[in-house]
């Protein structure tokens, strides 16, 4: 709802309109609306400024000298390259209009880094056995990584690349998670809760959905701390047609002798302690929302089974490798790992 900050109303006065511009700060930009909240025009302390120049009064209304073809992004539209391209022209503050025309949220480039057109699925249901005794009473997700439980630090960098409806899979301890984050308005985004009756893997919770907003879904696992570039991530499944894309995470094998190629015990070649890299699966998906059907319902699937459907039903599914940080936090070790690296890594 802080998008309502941004609005005022048409026929309202000038010196109304400083009042609230002074306490917007630096994100100073008023959007003039109907009583409908449909977007009319843009309002700065500029546009106040040469309108008293030019002999306006702070009495009158603001309509006289309000900007009448503001730019704006329609929701659920999939142009991402608008987004990029109002971000390359510095536009600050972009109002986010419905079907109607009216104002549902904005886009403050100053704290987003975009504005995707994804539905987001966060997979929070496992038990966290390797954590014990941390997690008998804690579901994993909301063990502390610096400041914060470990989910948050997920659902802060969906949200920072403007992806606003979240679904959270929860089943052990499931409503310590819900009740931490509730509907997720205070983080100004929509969260709905999946609850497992029985564990379903990595992606059989999905099922339970019957409506996303978007054509593209990004699953990810909860339980990861990572500062993966999400519009990135979504350019290149766009960029290359896909229908299934996992996150893979580079995996070094050093060999300490010397590795032979021969045929028929002849010796053809040999490589001196040679590395050899592997690419695991890195828990993050950008799936197209109608294979999703694919899934059975109330039943124990995981991402990896449908990965493998897709690839003998022919689909194109790819592999963005991750070049950026990314830590599975499954183990002591590793959650000790996150504790230290968390306070140097950028993200």
């Amino acid at each position: 709802m802080q998008y309502k900050k941004h609005l005022i109303l048409s026929g309202s006065s000038i010196k109304s309109a400083l009042f609230l511009l002074d306490n917007l700060g630096k994100d100073a930009i008023l959007f003039v609306v109907d009583k409908d909240n449909k977007l009319i025009a843009s309002l700065t302390d500029g546009d106040i400024r040469r309108g008293l120049i030019k002999g306006s009064s702070i009495d009158e209304e603001i309509d006289s000298i309000s900007q009448k073809q503001p730019k704006y992004l329609k929701k659920g539209d999939n142009d991402i390259q608008k987004v990029i391209g109002y971000r390359n022209d510095m536009l600050k503050i972009v109002p986010v209009l419905d079907e109607f025309g009216r104002i549902v949220d904005i886009v403050n480039f100053g704290r987003n880094r975009s504005y995707l057109p994804l539905d987001a699925v966060i997979m929070a249901g496992g038990k966290g056995m390797r954590l014990r005794p941390l997690t008998e009473n804690t579901p994993k997700p909301l063990l502390m990584v610096g400041d914060k439980p470990i989910i948050e630090h997920n659902i802060g960098r969906l949200s920072l690349y403007g992806i606003k409806t979240l679904f959270i899979s929860v089943n052990y301890l499931g409503e310590q998670i819900e009740d931490y984050f509730k509907d997720g308005s205070e983080l100004n985004i929509s969260i709905k809760y999946l609850y497992e009756n029985m564990p379903l893997g990595t992606i059989g919770a999905v099922s339970q959905i019957e409506k996303f907003n978007h054509s593209n879904i990004l699953i990810t696992n909860s339980d990861l701390l990572t500062n993966i570039d999400y519009e990135d991530f979504f350019l290149d499944f766009i960029k290359q047609d896909a229908d299934f894309s996992v996150v893979s995470i580079p995996y070094n094998v050093n060999v300490p002798y010397a590795v032979l190629e021969t045929n028929e015990n002849s010796v053809i070649s040999f490589k001196e302690k040679p590395t050899f890299t592997y690419y695991s699966n890195g828990g993050i998906y950008l799936i197209k929302k109608e294979l999703l059907k694919s899934i059975p319902q109330n039943t124990m699937y995981n991402a990896t089974d449908l990965m493998e459907k897709l690839i003998k039903e022919g689909a194109k599914v790819i592999t963005y490798p991750l070049l950026g940080y990314w830590l599975d936090i499954g183990s002591h070790e590793e959650f000790k790992k996150a504790q230290i690296e968390y306070e140097h890594i950028k993200f």
